[in-house]
């Protein structure tokens, strides 16, 4: 384990957008984390709100960042087409996540009712399946549009392959997802009807 993080720390230190990257990841469960905490244990509505409203801003300063890295003549690496997709799916998938983690800190701190899990097999669970899929599509949108204007107009021609290659990639993913998620649960449930009319 320490050599991992070892590992991770000098890929951070030879590389400043790792570093980023690492430090919005962090940056977002930390925001969270004081934002919940603010609302349900301090009662300080106004703070939580606010607190919570800052973190798509470090999204924001990643687009920045890479935008300037490579203006500076930064050779292209899959970290900035790694930034990318982090982007995107930080956008598509930062509300779902902030609303998983309001349930469960509301239950645990502040008398809500307990977290409710689509049960596997059931209509609400391949109706959620499909909503995540759709995020993930929405992730490779906000994706390929980030990595296209960074190759139109940000990159120069000889920058633009490692960045075009992860719009391919991203959407492999949402393939991937498609068959492994929702389709994968709606033949499952077909299989299970199937067999029950037997």
């Amino acid at each position: 384990m320490s050599t991992q993080v070892e590992i991770l720390v000098q890929l951070a230190r030879d590389n400043p957008i790792v570093a980023l990257i690492l430090a919005c990841e962090v940056g977002l469960w930390v925001l969270l984390g004081l934002g919940l905490v603010a609302r349900y244990l301090l009662r300080l509505r106004t703070l939580s709100t606010l607190l919570l409203a800052a973190i798509p801003l470090l999204d924001v300063v990643l687009v920045v960042a890479v935008t300037l890295d490579l203006l500076r003549g930064a050779e292209p690496r899959s970290v900035h087409g790694l930034a990318a997709v982090y982007l995107g799916f930080s956008v598509a998938f930062g509300p779902s996540i902030v609303r998983w983690a309001d349930v469960r800190f509301a239950h645990r701190f502040a008398g809500g009712p307990p977290p409710v899990k689509p049960a596997k097999g059931t209509s609400e669970r391949t109706a959620h399946l499909w909503r995540e899929w759709n995020r993930v599509v929405v992730a490779a949108v906000i994706t390929s549009v980030v990595l296209g204007g960074l190759v139109l107009f940000v990159a120069t021609p000889e920058q633009s392959g490692q960045l075009s290659w992860w719009i391919g990639r991203v959407w492999v993913v949402v393939g991937i997802w498609l068959v492994a998620g929702p389709l994968w649960e709606t033949g499952s449930r077909a299989m299970d009807t199937t067999a029950d009319r037997r």
